[in-house]
């Protein structure tokens, strides 16, 4: 039988969360010296979920140590970690390495200096309103579907609960108070799903100074 959603939640959710920080990166931690990936996950965690931190660590340490046999994966009935480039050999052990990092850094209160996001899941983590609108509005597809920027952006505000366009106004301004380059604003935007180039005049950084003073103008 396959896996309920609240028995995978309560079983492997935060295990997933931590695995999926990894996705596209390598999985090269040591005992010595934490990934690039868990560092993205530790810091973006310690700060919006700390609690969080301790169920990463027991579910870890307890999917290392039962893991399921291939009878069970393919009947759905245990979480499949996905592919982090590792020998199946070498999986249990890095879930355990995992797990010992993150007991260590909530014992120690040691936590990855505060940073603008360095991976492609932290930005996701840190701005999931900001990826929605411009992996979805601002796609390759956008000049097919709208006539400009401000057509595509209209459209987000008028389909979105304003709860979330809130929510987004939030999220560009603490984008904002990172204070990037245009090149590493560009990159951010890359990252969050924007294939298309920012309307002229605007760089980076400008156009979305402009969508942050357009959500904050009330609505007549």
């Amino acid at each position: 039988m396959s896996l309920k959603p609240l028995e995978h939640d309560r079983k492997y959710g935060e295990l997933d969360q931590v695995v999926r920080a990894y996705l596209g990166l390598r999985a090269d931690d040591t005992a010595e010296a934490r990934s690039e990936a868990l560092d993205a996950y530790l810091r973006h965690t310690w700060h919006t979920r700390p609690w969080a931190l301790a169920t990463a660590e027991a579910q870890l340490r307890e999917y290392a140590k039962n893991p399921p046999g291939r009878l069970r994966l393919r009947l759905g009935e245990f979480y499949p970690v996905p592919d982090v480039g590792l020998a199946d050999s070498g999986v249990q052990e890095w879930l355990l390495v995992l797990a010992d990092h993150i007991r260590h850094s909530v014992e120690s209160g040691e936590v990855p200096p505060a940073s603008a996001p360095r991976t492609h899941w932290e930005w996701h983590a840190r701005f999931p309103e900001l990826g929605q609108l411009l992996g979805g509005w601002f796609s390759q597809d956008m000049p097919d579907e709208f006539a400009d920027h401000e057509a595509a952006l209209q459209d987000y505000l008028a389909t979105t609960d304003p709860a979330l366009t809130a929510r987004l106004a939030g999220e560009l301004h603490e984008l904002l108070a990172l204070h990037l380059d245009d090149t590493a604003c560009a990159e951010a935007l890359a990252a969050l799903g924007m294939e298309v180039d920012p309307p002229a005049p605007y760089g980076p950084a400008a156009w979305l100074t402009a969508v942050a003073d357009l959500l904050a103008t009330p609505s007549p």
